[in-house]
Order: C-alpha cells, then structure tokens, then sequence
C-alpha cells in the first residue's frame, strides 16, 4: 500500500512537471516527461488526457504564457484539440488573446482555432484582443471574417473596448460597422460604458459614430454617470451632443441632483442653467441645490439606518446547530489555518484552500476559515466555491463586514453585478465608514453598467 501510495505521488509531481515545461516553453524536458507518463502506450492520446484541477492541459499554458513553440509540438505533432475547452470555458486562443500574445493567438486561428467561441463569461478572442488594445491580432481577427459585432453575454467587443478606453480599437471597430448602438441585456451600450471609463476620446468616436447619447442603463443615462464622476469635460463633451439634463433616473434624480449628491460643486455649476427646478428642492440655486439634496441624503440615511436596527432587534437570526468543537480540535484549526495562512503569503493557493479545508473540518463553527477559503477561490478563478464559502460564512457571522465583502467579491467575479452591489452595500450598512466596502458597492454598481468590473480584495 505505501509503495502504490509513493508511485501515485510520484505520478503526481511528473504531471505538475510536465504542466509547468509547458508554461515555461522547455520542450525538452515536455517530452521526456511525457515519454515518462505514457511509457510507449499512446504519447497523442496520455498528454490529452493530462490536466489541472481547472482542466487546463499543456495547451492552455503554453498558449497562456505565448509559447508558440510548445504549441506547435502539441498540435503539429501530437495532433491535440485546438479548440479544447478547460473548466471556464476558455479555450487555447482565449488564454492567448487575453494574455496578449499575438504570435501565439495567430498560429493557433491558422492552426484552426475557431475565433468564435466564447468562454464561460462570454468573451471571445476578440472581445479581449479589443479590450487590451492588441490592434494587430483585432486587425487579423476582422481579417479573417469576424464580425465586429460578434456578440455575447459579455456584449459586443465594442462595449469591451470603450469600457477599457482603447481608443484605437473603438476606431478600428467602428471603421468596421461595429454598431455604436448596441445594448447587453442589461441595456449597456458602447457609450455608457466610455462614459463609465472616463474615455473622452471614446466618446467622442462614439458620438460621431451615432451613438444615443440619451440612452440609459437602469435608468441612468451618460449624463448622469458623468455627473456622478463630476467630470467637466465629460459632462460638456455630453451636454454638446444633445444630453439631456432633464431625464430622472430609477430613483428620480436629475444630473444635477446625482452630482450634488458626490459634491460635484463644478458638475453642479454646468448642469444648473440648464437643468429645470425640482419641486423637492426649496432654494433653487447651487448652493441650495447642493444642501438640499445632501441634507436629504443624510436624513434617509439615519432613518434607514434607525429602522434597521429596530428590525435586527426583532428579527433576530435563529441560533444555528453548530457541533460543539473541543480545545483540541480548535488547537488544531488554529495549526491548519496557520499553514493556509503560510501557504496563502506564498501564493500557494491550492496548498492554502487544503489546509483551511483541513482547519474547517476540525473546526465549522469559525467563519473566518471560510473566508479565507473563499478568497482563494476567488484568488483562483473558482467563483461558485468562492460563493459558496462566502454564503457560508454569512450564515456563521451575518453581522460581520467581511463575510459581505467576500460575498460580493465571488458574485462580482460571476458578473453578477447587482447581486455583488447589494452583497456590498449589506456590508456598508454594517459598517458605514469602511472604504473598502463603499468603494466595492460603487464599482459594482457601475460595473453593472460596464461589461467588466474590477476590484480589489485584500487579505
């Protein structure tokens, strides 16, 4: 039994080997390793079947860190599937497009990887190469019969482009009828998402190109995501084009009233000789527009805030049936966590995730295990484990900040955006005054708006 325990092992450490010669382009030692592996059984057929936890093969890295070379073996010679598909959906081309290794990305299109399959998030190799601004391969992709409109559940690779202000590639894009006009599901078009970005040259390609310019997502317009950023080039670049100043948005406020709300006195000065009074509002100049509309704010605020402890107070959570856990296995826990926390510093996230896997068995009742699993998760691509881990955690600790925080960062990282925003605004009203969880409900609530939102999550 311990000598087909130590072969498994050994087993295990050549497919790491052999996974990493591919990343790091060693054909060499790929194929001595992969001689090793299939010991004169079927070399084509062993390597295939050789993958990650993810399903990523040698295929994905390679492709991934642009070694062509190694790509060129694994398909020229092994015969591999160009369009193998790892657990994200992500194929070869997807990894090197979004890596931006344009050599590689092009060897594998003329090696027959089909450029319109998207991965699990709905982008495409040209949603990244428009979203990175790799205009050569954008350019070789549209050559070789792409639409520029190919679409998606991430929306088109225009939206990508004005979201991330390529100004090159919204150029490019539009020169190739890319319609400046198309919405996702959500209603995010090209424009809000520029807007969004802060990309004046994309809006200005945008707008020339037709886009609406009164256009909303969730009822707020560019005009009214401008004025949120208090932008003064924006909003003068929008109001130009036919803005209009006077759309209310979901909640019923103005751009005015979304800028007074930010502070955005300059956003105030411009939109005010422009923008109709508001009947809520008694002192129709700027400064009381900017004290009105705060000072409400503010009210709503304590008054929400006033009935939710009330509610917490009389809605209070039932006491879970948690197992009693002995000094022991808490000691224990406190051992494991400490290697994940070790493993984690070190980047080992796989090692991390199995020594906190380790500490929770001994020890469910301490949310923090959870969370800290969780951010591996999501350190690692695994949104749904992330959202598990952080569902989790939220049951064990619902009033702890954090555990809304991870929430957030697994739904964010699922593109599920107004799930992620209420995720962190839940963790706001628990602690109002934590940066780090306001900035998060703002950036997904405009990433709502945008195709992609980013974020930070620190340990």
């Amino acid at each position: 039994m311990a000598s087909d325990a130590s072969d498994a092992l050994a087993v295990r450490q050549k497919v790491q080997q052999f996974l990493n010669a591919a990343r790091a382009g060693n054909i060499d030692l790929l194929k001595n390793l992969a001689g090793q592996l299939d010991d004169g059984k079927d070399l084509a057929k062993t390597v295939a079947a050789i993958k990650d936890a993810n399903k990523r093969g040698a295929l994905h890295f390679a492709a991934r860190e642009g070694k062509t070379e190694v790509c060129k073996y694994l398909l020229e010679e092994l015969k591999l599937n160009v369009d193998e598909r790892d657990d994200d959906g992500e194929t070869a081309l997807i990894h090197a497009a979004r890596q931006g290794h344009t050599a590689t990305a092009k060897y594998l299109i003329d090696h027959g990887a089909n450029p319109a399959i998207a991965s699990n998030l709905g982008a495409t190799a040209l949603h990244h190469s428009a979203g990175i601004g790799d205009i050569e391969l954008l350019k070789y992709l549209l050559s070789r019969g792409i639409g520029a409109d190919l679409e998606s559940d991430a929306g088109t690779p225009l939206i990508w482009a004005a979201g991330h202000d390529q100004k090159d590639a919204v150029s490019i894009l539009l020169e190739h009828h890319a319609n400046p006009n198309a919405e996702t599901d959500d209603g995010v078009t090209p424009l809000l998402s520029s807007v969004a970005a802060g990309s004046l040259t994309c809006i200005e390609l945008l707008v020339q190109a037709g886009s609406n310019v009164n256009v909303s997502a969730g009822g707020a317009t560019p005009l009214h995501i401008a004025a949120d950023s208090g932008n003064p080039e924006l909003i003068n670049c929008l109001l130009k084009a036919g803005a209009d100043p006077n759309v209310a948005d979901e909640d019923g406020m103005k751009p005015i009233q979304v800028a007074a709300l930010r502070g955005n006195r300059k956003a105030v000065e411009i939109l005010f000789p422009l923008t109709s009074n508001v009947e809520t509002v008694p002192t129709w100049s700027i400064d009381g527009i900017l004290e009105s509309v705060q000072s409400e704010y503010k009210n709503q605020q304590e008054t929400r805030r006033a009935s939710e402890t009330s509610c917490h107070k009389d809605t209070a959570l039932p006491e879970q049936n948690l197992p009693e856990v002995t000094p022991e296995a808490k000691n224990k826990a406190a051992e494991a966590k400490s290697r994940g926390d070790e493993a984690f510093r070190r980047k080992e996230y796989y090692m991390a995730v199995d020594a906190y896997t380790q500490a929770i068995d001994l020890d469910p009742t301490d949310a923090t295990l959870l969370s800290n699993r969780s951010l591996c998760w999501i350190r690692l691509g695994q949104a749904e484990r992330a959202l598990a881990d952080a569902k989790a955690c939220r049951a064990l600790k619902p009033d702890w900040p954090k555990a809304c925080y991870r929430e957030g960062a697994a739904l964010r990282l699922l593109q599920k955006f107004d799930e992620a925003a209420n995720a962190f605004y839940a963790g706001v009203k628990l602690d109002p005054e934590n940066r780090e969880l306001v900035n998060a409900f703002r950036e997904a609530v405009e990433a709502g708006r945008k195709f992609h939102g980013t974020a930070k999550d620190d340990k």
